[in-house]
C-alpha cells in the first residue's frame, strides 16, 4: 500500500471520530438555544445604517433621548475601521454612504469633529466624492434635515400607487420589500419636510457639480428626462389627483401594517411608513404609530461591552427560517421526530401558517390563501416561498400527535408553492413573475435589488420539497429544467439570498439529487468539480461577498463554518463522503468548533441585496455545520 493510500486509510476513522464528537456538541448547543415557545432565533446582524437611521428617525419625530444616542453611538463607533470607514460587511471595503451616515450620527451624538476618528472618516469621504456621491437613500435622510435639496433628488410622485397592474412601473412591478418602501417614500418626497438636526454636515461636501446626462438615446437619458418632467409636475400637480393619490397611499400603508407594528417585518418600509403617516398628520399617540414605535423597540439588541452598554437595531428577525432549518439539522443529528423540542417547534410552525391573501395574489388571484409561511414572527401580507419550502421539509420529518393538523398544513403549503411557480419554471422569493426590469432603470433605484425574479437557491428549495413529498410531475420537471438551464459556465449556481456561489451550489445539488438526477449526471459532476477546486487549504470553504461585484472573488474567501456546511451538503448528496475533500471539510469543522459546540463566524454569509446589503445570521454558524456533520455521520453508520 502506498504512503498516500495509508494516509487516506488512517484519515477515515479520524474524520469519523471527529465528526461524532463535534456532532454531539453542536446538537446539544442548538437544543439549548430553543425558546420555551418552540422557536429558534439568532441575531440578524447587518451594518450601522440601521442604527444611524434609527437615531435620525427619532430626531425627526422629536423622541430621541440622550441614553439611546449614547448607546447607539458607542456601537457605531466600535464598528469603524482603521482607515476611518464603515463597511457593509465584516472585512469588506469601506462604503461611502454608510460612512457618511455614521459620521453624521456620531456628530449628532456630540463627537468632536477634530477627533482622530472623525478626521479620518471625513478625509476618506471627501476623497471618494463627498455627499454628492452618496446613494439616493442617504441624500433623502440629509434632505429631511435640510442638508440636501429636495430639488436635487429623483422625483417619486404618489400617483404611482394609482397605476393599474398592466401599466409599466405600477406598484406590483416592484419586489415586495421595494414596493413597501417606495409607496411611503412617495409621500415623504412629495411633502418635502425639513426638521432641525442640530448639526450640519456641510463639511462633507466637495462642491463638485452634478454629472450632466448627455442628450442621447439611452434608458438613463430617457428617465432623466422623465424626472425633469415629474419635477415640473410636482410644482403644478393636478390638485384633485394629487390629493386622491396621497389619500390612497396612506390607506395602502395602513392596510399593510403587521400585528407587531412593522411593515413587512423589515426596517426600510417600517421607518419610511412611520415618517409618511406622521407627515400626513398622524400623531405619535395614534394607535398605528404607537404600535409601530413599540415594535421597533422589540427589534433592538442590547449588549454589555468593555466600553459600556450598546444598542443596535436588527433589520429583520428570522424565527421561522431559523426554526425550520434548526429542526432539520437536529433530525440529521439523530434527534427523534417526536422529541419534545421538535414537537414544540411544530406547534410554533402550525400557529404561524398564514391563511389570508397578500400582495402575492395580484399575480395569482385564483390561488387560495393558506399554506404560506413568512420569515418573521409577523408578516401576514408577505409569506415567502423559501420559508414555505423549508417548513414543508421540516414538517415532513416530525412525528407530531396531531397528524391531521400537520398533514393539512403541508397540503396547503404544497398547493401554494405549486401555484407560485413563475412562467419560466423557477420560483422567486415572494411573488410570481415579478420580472419587469424597467423598474431597475429609474434614477431612484441606485441601492439594492428592486424586483424579485426566480433564483437558483429558492427554486432549489422548492424542487427539493416537492420531490421529497412525491410530486414528480410537470411542475417539478419545469423547476428542474430551470435549474439546469441556469447553471453557471463554471459549474456553480449563483446564490441570491446567501453568499454566493457556494450557497447556490450547496442548495441546488441536493435538490437535483432528490429530484432524481443520478450523481454521475454531467451537471452534478461539474458542480462537484467546482466545489472541490474551491476548497481552501485549511479544509474549509469560504466566499467573500465581494464576489457579487468582482468575479475574481467567486468561490474565494476565508473559510467559514456555514459555507463549509453548504459545500459538504452538496458533496454528501452525490455520495462523495469517502473523498479527501469531504474528510478535510469535516475535520475543519471539528478543529474550529468552540468548547460550547458552536463556531465563531464574524463573516457575513447571508445576502439581502447583492452588491449592497448583507447579513450575518448568527445561527447559520451552528445549523449548517450540524446538518453536514449529521449527514456525514449517517453515511458511516
Amino acid at each position: 500500500m502506498t504512503d498516500q493510500l495509508q494516509q487516506a486509510a488512517r484519515a477515515v476513522p479520524t474524520a469519523r471520530a471527529d465528526a461524532r464528537t463535534a456532532l454531539a456538541a453542536a446538537r446539544d448547543h442548538l437544543l439549548s438555544l430553543q425558546h420555551p415557545d418552540g422557536w429558534w432565533k439568532g441575531e440578524l446582524q447587518t451594518n450601522v445604517t440601521m442604527d444611524v437611521e434609527d437615531l435620525l428617525l427619532r430626531q425627526f419625530l422629536g423622541i430621541r433621548t440622550a441614553g439611546e444616542t449614547e448607546q447607539a453611538a458607542r456601537w457605531i463607533r466600535s464598528q469603524q475601521r482603521a482607515d476611518g470607514t464603515w463597511a457593509n460587511f465584516h472585512g469588506g471595503p469601506g462604503d461611502l454612504s454608510t460612512t457618511v451616515e455614521a459620521y453624521a450620527a456620531l456628530k449628532l451624538a456630540g463627537d468632536d469633529v477634530a477627533a482622530d476618528h472623525m478626521v479620518a472618516a471625513r478625509g476618506w469621504i471627501l476623497s471618494r466624492g463627498g455627499l454628492e456621491a452618496t446613494r439616493v437613500f442617504t441624500r433623502i435622510w440629509l434632505a429631511l434635515f435640510g442638508e440636501w435639496s429636495w430639488d436635487e433628488l429623483p422625483e417619486m410622485p404618489p400617483e404611482l400607487v394609482l397605476l393599474p397592474k398592466w401599466f409599466p412601473l405600477n406598484v406590483a412591478d416592484w419586489g415586495c420589500w421595494a414596493r413597501q418602501t417606495v409607496v411611503p417614500l412617495t409621500v415623504v418626497c412629495t411633502l418635502r419636510p425639513r426638521r432641525d438636526l442640530g448639526i450640519t454636515v456641510g463639511e462633507l461636501r466637495t462642491g463638485r457639480a452634478a454629472e450632466r446626462v448627455r442628450p442621447q438615446w439611452s434608458w438613463k437619458y430617457a428617465f432623466h428626462s422623465l424626472d425633469r418632467i415629474l419635477h415640473r409636475y410636482h410644482r403644478r400637480p393636478v390638485k384633485a389627483l394629487r390629493e386622491h393619490a396621497m389619500l390612497r397611499a396612506a390607506e395602502w400603508i395602513v392596510a399593510r401594517q403587521e400585528a407587531d407594528g412593522s411593515w413587512g417585518g423589515i426596517q426600510p418600509p417600517w421607518v419610511y411608513s412611520l415618517l409618511a403617516l406622521h407627515l400626513l398628520g398622524y400623531p405619535l399617540d395614534h394607535p398605528v404609530l404607537r404600535q409601530s414605535l413599540a415594535g421597533l423597540d422589540r427589534f433592538l439588541v442590547h449588549e454589555q461591552t468593555p466600553a459600556g452598554p450598546v444598542r443596535r437595531l436588527e433589520a429583520c428577525q428570522s424565527p421561522v427560517w431559523d426554526t425550520v432549518l434548526g429542526m432539520q439539522a437536529l433530525r440529521d443529528a439523530g434527534v427523534p421526530g417526536d422529541h419534545p423540542s421538535m414537537l414544540r417547534a411544530t406547534d410554533f410552525l402550525l400557529a404561524e401558517e398564514i391563511r389570508v391573501k397578500g400582495d402575492w395574489s395580484v399575480r395569482r388571484p385564483d390561488l387560495p390563501p393558506g399554506g404560506g409561511w413568512a420569515f418573521e414572527f409577523d408578516n401576514d401580507g408577505y409569506p415567502d416561498i423559501d420559508d414555505t419550502a423549508e417548513v414543508l421539509l421540516a414538517l415532513n420529518r416530525v412525528d407530531h400527535p396531531d397528524r391531521a393538523a400537520v398533514h393539512g398544513a403541508m397540503q396547503r403549503g404544497v398547493r401554494w408553492l405549486r401555484g407560485m411557480q413563475s412562467a419560466d419554471g423557477g420560483w422567486g422569493a415572494f411573488d410570481a413573475d415579478n420580472t419587469r426590469e424597467l423598474v431597475r432603470k429609474l434614477p431612484f433605484c441606485d441601492f439594492g435589488e428592486v424586483i424579485d425574479p426566480p433564483s437558483a437557491d429558492v427554486t432549489a428549495h422548492v424542487v427539493e420539497a416537492l420531490a421529497v413529498l412525491g410530486h414528480d410531475d410537470a411542475v417539478l420537471r419545469r423547476g428542474v429544467r430551470w435549474l439546469l438551464d441556469n447553471q453557471e459556465a463554471d459549474g456553480s449556481w449563483f446564490g441570491r439570498w446567501g453568499a454566493n456561489h457556494v450557497y447556490g451550489t450547496g442548495a441546488v445539488v441536493p435538490a437535483l439529487v432528490r429530484a432524481g438526477l443520478a450523481p454521475g449526471d454531467r451537471a452534478l459532476r461539474r458542480a462537484v468539480r467546482w466545489l472541490e477546486d474551491h476548497q481552501n487549504a485549511d479544509g474549509g470553504w469560504g466566499e467573500d461577498l465581494r464576489s457579487y461585484a468582482d468575479p475574481e472573488w467567486i468561490g474565494r474567501g476565508d473559510s467559514t463554518a456555514s459555507q463549509t456546511g453548504w459545500a459538504l451538503l452538496a458533496l454528501l448528496a452525490v455520495g462523495r463522503h469517502d473523498t479527501d475533500a469531504v474528510r478535510r471539510g469535516v475535520q475543519y469543522l471539528a478543529r474550529t468548533q468552540r468548547a460550547d459546540g458552536g463556531w465563531d463566524e464574524p463573516q457575513f454569509t447571508g445576502t439581502g441585496f447583492p452588491g449592497d446589503f448583507y447579513i450575518n445570521y448568527h445561527l447559520y454558524r451552528v445549523i449548517f455545520p450540524l446538518t453536514a456533520l449529521g449527514r456525514y455521520h449517517a453515511t458511516g453508520s
